[in-house]
């Protein structure tokens, strides 16, 4: 038996359901949607019968409402405009009013829907999983919770057993292959791929045990719970090309080299810059890559500035000049011999040559006013706790700069001093030699890696990546696959309008179009668009604008 079922949600909204009785046992079959007065609840009503009278059929166009008899206003001869055949009184026949039966944000899945087939991502010949992106897109929610989102879309969504089926297509098909294989195609028609920006995030899941890929790691967030690591390789413009995932416990440097391989095996790629913040900064890292052929632009630690700047504070004390650019050598290991490479000696910056500094990488460094006045206040601040905790008026662990001698805590006053001669200063490594890339090049690409950190914002709150409440790895990097996809939908609804996809979102998102039952002629109506909407509909359809 199946029937249709009303139930009082905690928010105080009417939830519309279809359930059925099966051997006894009650299942919701599909979630209508919820209804917060009454007229919403005739309109979800409405749709339930309908999608019980034949859940397989699309909107009807004629037939779902009886037609009401058109009453004749006038009587063909007088003596009956006000009796009937037997003398007695006419019935007036009154037309139906018109009723709204359904309305849906169609224009903007269609919209949605014509950049993921622009994007090459219809290779994947799927249209659950297709939903599924734009549903991400949209509105993130759960896998059970995706049908409401999708009827708002004016889509009938499928059963939860088919998506669940389609997540594990999407992993055991190689649907990701597919969708990166776009992606890169679609970049470097865009624009270039000779230079990509990579950065790690943590991803935390609801729940008490840790396996084999979720475990329990760094976090930012000083989080205890369960977590893997998620890498992104992305373009220029943060477009994203590759995704990848590790163990929660995973260093995060140990990541990039993997997602970097991959990536270069997927596109045979042989030659191309890497752009990466100071978390990458590793030795091993560094060295992989060089012997891959690659380049790299990492950012350099603060902590290394006095022994690569040793010339220059020997001979200048620490005095610098806004905008003052320092191109040097850096040590590739900062143990031993190895790592005296600066001579405060000489004068001039030694030039960094890959034949003759074979121990070294190339380091920029940059000074700003700016930052110098960043850095003081930040020190400041650090100077006035350690002081306070020193004093006893602050109980806390031991914070920057304090000391501990002879049982008492004392201000570092060597260790203080010495930041605040580098206050001011951010540092580069490459292994590009100066004559194709000059030092103002280097610092422009490597500040281009806020695009990277931008799609990682987005993919944890516009597309809520996090918490994830898949079990199975299987499900874990489908469920990764669709936020990929997603992404790249959402970054290039950013490329083409020049909104934010919250706002995108805010404008399309009200106009709806509506099924209405017109005396028995039911039409759909469209949305009436008004110039912005014209525009952002219009700048949707320019393929690749950074042309």
């Amino acid at each position: 038996m199946v029937w249709i079922r009303r139930v009082r949600t905690a928010s105080g909204a009417t939830a519309v359901q279809i359930a059925e009785s099966v051997n006894g046992r009650r299942r919701i079959v599909r979630h209508v949607g919820s209804a917060r007065d009454e007229a919403e609840l005739g309109l979800l009503i409405e749709e339930a019968q309908r999608l019980l009278a034949d859940d397989t059929q699309g909107e009807l166009d004629l037939g779902i409402t009886a037609k009401a008899v058109r009453a004749r206003m006038v009587a063909p001869r007088a003596e009956e405009l006000f009796t009937d055949g037997a003398g007695a009184p006419a019935a007036r026949e009154l037309v139906a009013r018109p009723r709204v039966l359904k309305s849906c944000n169609g224009l903007l899945y269609d919209a949605l829907a014509g950049v993921y087939a622009s994007l090459g991502f219809d290779a994947v010949d799927d249209e659950v999983f297709r939903d599924l992106v734009i549903a991400r897109v949209v509105e993130p929610t759960s896998l059970l919770d995706v049908d409401r989102v999708l009827a708002e879309l004016g889509r009938t969504s499928a059963s939860l057993s088919t998506r669940k089926r389609t997540l594990r297509r999407a992993h055991a098909g190689g649907y990701r292959d597919q969708i990166a294989a776009a992606c890169f195609a679609h970049a470097r028609s865009a624009g270039d791929v000779s230079l990509v920006l990579y950065d790690v995030t943590t991803l935390y899941f609801e729940a008490d045990k840790e396996d084999e890929l979720r475990r329990v790691g760094y976090s930012k967030e000083r989080r205890v719970d369960p977590q893997i690591v998620v890498g992104l390789l992305v373009d220029r413009c943060g477009f994203p090309l590759e995704i990848g995932c590790f163990e929660g416990n995973k260093a995060e440097t140990l990541t990039i080299i993997p997602i970097v391989k991959a990536f270069q095996a997927r596109h045979d790629i042989t030659d191309m810059v890497i752009v990466a913040d100071a978390g990458m900064l590793a030795r091993g890292n560094l060295r992989e890559l060089d012997a891959a052929g690659l380049r790299f632009i990492v950012g350099s630690r603060i902590t290394k500035a006095p022994n690569d700047l040793a010339s220059h504070f020997h001979w200048n004390g620490t005095t610098f000049t806004d905008g003052q650019i320092i191109d040097t050598i850096t040590p590739r290991d900062q143990r031993g011999a190895a790592a005296k490479t600066s001579d405060p000696k000489l004068r001039a910056e030694p030039v960094w040559n890959p034949a003759t500094h074979t121990k070294s990488w190339r380091a920029v460094w940059a000074y700003s006013r700016k930052r110098a006045a960043r850095d003081n206040k930040t020190l400041n601040l650090q100077e006035n706790k350690a002081r306070a905790v020193i004093a006893g008026d602050k109980a806390a662990r031991t914070p920057r700069f304090v000391t501990v001698r002879n049982g008492a805590h004392e201000l570092d006053t060597a260790s203080l001093e010495r930041a605040r001669r580098l206050v001011g200063l951010k540092g580069y490594v490459t292994n590009i030699d100066a004559a194709l890339m000059p030092a103002t090049e280097v610092i422009a690409n490597y500040h281009d890696i806020w695009h990277v950190e931008q799609s990682f914002r987005m993919s944890k709150s516009d597309l809520a990546a996090r918490p994830i409440f898949a079990r199975t790895r299987d499900a874990i990097e489908a469920h990764l696959t669709i936020v990929f996809t997603a992404l790249a939908v959402s970054r290039e609804v950013q490329t083409r309008t020049g909104l934010s996809l919250r706002r995108f979102l805010r404008t399309l998102r009200p106009l709806r179009s509506a099924t209405i039952d017109l005396n028995g002629i039911i039409a759909t109506f469209p949305p009436a668009l008004n110039t912005e909407v014209k525009s952002i509909l219009d700048a949707l359809n320019v393929e690749n604008p950074r042309h």
